[in-house]
């Protein structure tokens, strides 16, 4: 029974093998030139101007939440497309439901100006 396991772990086996030797090679073979500006925090190219913890404006996280929302929605409306003819009526009132809401919620998201950039 365990012979059938064989294949599979003699391939976690040399996976794990190549990660470990690529890392160790890295180690051995790669530049080590530490330089203050190598070692200085990253700030999009440019020096920190201001505190690392300051506020987000609250739309920000609206535009982010409503990215994921839609992102979802194309994750569930893709599969059901593919086989929407053999769901029948029951489905499509589903999914129509579901599509609806999402609108709502996009409508809502609109109304209060979320979407409104200064």
């Amino acid at each position: 029974m365990l012979a059938q396991y064989l294949p599979t772990l003699l391939f976690l086996i040399v996976a794990t093998g190549i990660g470990v030797a690529l890392i160790i090679v890295g180690r051995v073979l790669g530049p080590r030139r530490p330089d203050a500006e190598k070692l200085s925090p990253y700030e999009c190219g440019f020096e920190a101007f201001e505190d690392a913890r300051m506020k987000f404006d609250v739309r920000y996280y609206l535009i982010a939440i409503q990215f994921i929302v839609f992102d979802l929605e194309i994750i569930f409306i893709v599969p059901w497309t593919l086989v929407f003819q053999e769901l029948g009526p029951r489905a499509l009132v589903t999914m129509a439901l579901f599509v609806g809401m999402l609108f709502l919620g996009f409508v809502y998201v609109w109304k209060k100006g979320a979407l409104e950039w200064e």
